[in-house]
């Protein structure tokens, strides 16, 4: 039996193992890799965003057992056609642990912080999604926007 349930700051502990262990996977960082830096920014976004409302973490759990997660950070953008509030959210850390990966935990996780949005009246939902993740949210009914701007430092793009 699937629950999905929202986190608090009590938990911060355990928000920064799911969001370091999602980090490690989702950038494919070594486990011997130093980042200590991003853990540091991390824990101090969350100390800030979850208290406030702005930020929405979530835990997949099967018999008690911690075995996804997620997260839904809210935020203004500036007003246009398509979101005239400037209310918007952004669907992030959707992790599931690779023993129950298929079974519909990410799903189920997107679908919970999707309805969150909702009752806020947001109707303007971004992502980034890997490889993997790609066909959960198309089925959500995300558009794949596979042709994006990134600006790199020059040096980088010499490389």
């Amino acid at each position: 039996m699937l629950k999905i349930r929202q986190a608090d700051i009590s938990e911060i502990d355990a928000l920064m193992k799911w969001r370091v262990e999602v980090l490690r996977h989702v950038f494919d960082i070594p486990q011997g890799e130093d980042i200590s830096g991003l853990y540091e920014a991390n824990l101090k976004y969350y100390q800030k965003a979850v208290p406030s409302g702005e930020h929405i973490a979530v835990f997949a759990e099967i018999s008690g057992a911690a075995v996804g997660c997620g997260g839904l950070c809210l935020y203004r953008e500036m007003p246009s056609p398509d979101n005239p509030s400037g209310r918007c959210a952004y669907l992030m850390n959707i992790y599931t642990k690779e023993k129950y990966r298929g079974r519909g935990v990410g799903k189920a996780v997107a679908e919970y912080l999707i309805s969150c949005a909702k009752a806020r009246n947001i109707t303007k939902i971004y992502l980034e999604a890997t490889a993997e993740g790609r066909p959960m949210y198309e089925s959500l009914g995300f558009r794949d926007m596979k042709d994006y701007m990134i600006l790199k430092d020059k040096k980088e793009e010499q490389l």
